[in-house]
């Protein structure tokens, strides 16, 4: 096989093999390819994906893979064709998608958490006894504040929108997932501490850890549904 020195892609079929033979019989079809730098074939796998890195299009690949004697699944063809459970293992078995909407997710988290504990401290600080209901509503609200302030400071210079626009597409990602975060991180964190923000106990900040977590897994999958789908990113 021949080393390209321009950049290649990535490119990942399903297929209708099912054991290590046919692996072997696809390779002599690929193997030939000049446009393949290297390619991989997990049988293992329900969707038993063939992953080239090349310099050719997804439609060669089909082609090569259909030469080879097999039924390749294509963008255009994966929904009528394979079967539905073969269907949704491959929908979340994007690694790309899921590192993306953990990025995501995690800069939701940073704007959440700066709101959300900020604003318990307060409380438990200049107003201790403000109902516990109280407290976890008023958490809610300053966590989504700042995640979209955090959002809208992100979006103005990483993609160099006004503010007025960076505001709006702030506003306009999904609150679904937000507020899945806030409820989750509340509720978490009242369970370990007891909604007591004793600042001077090491117990009350290592409780950050699993309420963050908690916060950060819930909507995660969400995320990773809405990105793959419709490719948005809910933050």
């Amino acid at each position: 096989m021949l080393l390209k020195t321009r950049a290649m892609k990535e490119i990942i079929i399903p297929t209708n093999m099912h054991c290590s033979s046919c692996v072997v019989r696809l390779g002599k079809v690929l193997n030939e390819e000049t446009k393949i730098h290297h390619w991989s074939a997990d049988v293992s796998h329900t969707s038993k994906p063939v992953t080239i890195h090349g310099n050719l299009s997804e439609r060669e690949a089909v082609a090569l893979i259909e030469k080879a004697g097999f039924k390749a699944f294509s963008d255009e063809t994966i929904a009528c064709e394979m079967p539905e459970a073969v269907q949704k293992e491959a929908f979340w078995a994007d690694n790309k998608v899921w590192k993306k909407a953990s990025f995501n997710t995690f800069n939701c988290l940073i704007g959440c958490s700066i709101g959300d504990f900020g604003m318990i401290i307060y409380l438990q600080m200049y107003h201790p006894h403000t109902p516990m209901w109280l407290q976890m509503l008023l958490a809610i609200v300053a966590g989504l504040l700042t995640s979209i302030a955090l959002e809208t400071t992100i979006l103005h210079m990483k993609e160099k929108l006004v503010w007025r626009a960076a505001l709006k597409m702030a506003l306009s990602m999904s609150f679904i997932s937000m507020v899945a975060m806030e409820i989750v991180m509340n509720a978490t964190d009242f369970m370990i501490t007891g909604g007591k923000a004793q600042l001077g106990n090491i117990n009350y900040w290592l409780a950050f850890i699993p309420a963050a977590l908690a916060g950060f897994l819930a909507p995660l999958p969400y995320n990773y549904f809405k990105l793959k789908k419709y490719n948005k990113a809910c933050h």
